[in-house]
């Protein structure tokens, strides 16, 4: 990975829950939005770095605003410490262009 120690990642359905979980990441930790992915059928997965502490705080700040919202619809979450430097090839795939 790139100076970074952990992969977080939390799925979602629908966009607006997406929104909310990456609003709440990125407020909640020291943490860069990587970018996001609409996996299938509505599913859309968020994906963020940083260290492991950063991940972990994230992850649970945002399952924590989704589960929080009227027909939250938190889909699953994990941190991945210390992903193997071939993750990046997945990474890449999913990042916002231009940022």
């Amino acid at each position: 990975m790139n100076r970074h120690e952990a992969i977080g990642l939390i799925e979602t359905f629908g966009l607006v829950f997406a929104l909310e979980a990456a609003d709440a990441m990125c407020k909640a930790a020291d943490v860069e939005l990587v970018g996001y992915e609409n996996v299938a059928s509505g599913y859309i997965t968020v994906i963020v770095t940083g260290d492991v502490g950063a991940c972990k705080a994230a992850v649970d700040a945002g399952t924590c605003a989704v589960n929080q919202m009227e027909d939250g619809n938190l889909y699953s979450s994990i941190v991945i410490a210390r992903p193997h430097g071939d993750l990046q090839k997945i990474i890449d795939k999913y990042a916002i262009e231009g940022v």
